[in-house]
């Protein structure tokens, strides 16, 4: 199977409300995307496929995750493989890790935190990760969580951080209100919640605080667009 944009990402996940999530936030990123329920029929396309990731759900009907994992590990050693699982529990992630997966995310999580760790394991070993994030005069660094806007100092919250960061990531575009919460709270949280809307005033008066006005710019039954430049 080709893919349009370059990189091509298997998602084998039974639940369809989180096989979509994924499907769209992770086209949204730039990836092509195909989505299967089954293990079975996930299993084919990750042999058969040119697959350059694969997001692996452990439970599935047709063919357990851990026995897909072992397939493709007997096959294509080399292919990153991100497990998910509803079960947390420490052994639980041990027995994954040792069986092959390359790295291991339970539920619930925010598709933000996926969507960096596919970049880290799709990163060529020549590749530096990126730490820094800078538009316009705004500046993030990743590693220490600390962010300025033209020299001065922004006191952010976690949740603020995060926000920002993924604005950030996608600069000039617009976000709908669906993204930023999938993005950032996780695809478990309530889709009625204003929560994105409150935030996103709270960033918008940390960002005014340098004394400028804030970039951050609503568009009207859209979403919200962090200007490129200001």
């Amino acid at each position: 199977m080709s893919s349009i944009a370059g990189v091509y990402i298997l998602v084998i996940e039974d639940e369809a409300a989180i096989a979509d999530f994924l499907k769209r936030g992770l086209e949204g990123e730039g990836y092509s995307v195909v989505a299967v329920g089954d293990g079975g029929e996930g299993e084919r396309l990750a042999l058969d496929e040119q697959v350059d990731l694969v997001i692996l759900d452990r439970m599935l009907p047709g063919r357990d995750g851990l026995q897909v994992l072992d397939a493709i590990r007997r096959a294509k050693p080399g292919l990153p493989v991100i497990v998910l699982t509803a079960r947390g529990e420490i052994e639980d992630r041990v027995e994954g890790l040792d069986r092959g997966a390359t790295d291991y995310l339970a539920k619930p999580f925010a598709f933000d935190e996926l969507a960096a760790r596919v970049r880290a394991h799709l990163r060529r070993p020549d590749e530096p990760e990126a730490t820094k994030l800078e538009v316009g005069d705004i500046r993030l660094d990743l590693l220490s969580r600390e962010a300025e806007r033209g020299g001065t100092t922004l006191h952010l919250s976690a949740r603020e951080f995060d926000l920002l960061a993924y604005l950030m990531r996608h600069p000039g575009k617009v976000m709908s209100r669906e993204q930023l919460l999938a993005a950032v709270w996780g695809y478990e949280h309530e889709p009625g919640t204003n929560v994105v809307q409150v935030y996103i005033g709270y960033l918008r008066r940390r960002l005014a605080a340098s004394g400028s006005p804030a970039p951050i710019e609503t568009v009207r039954s859209v979403g919200y667009r962090l200007a490129a430049s200001r």
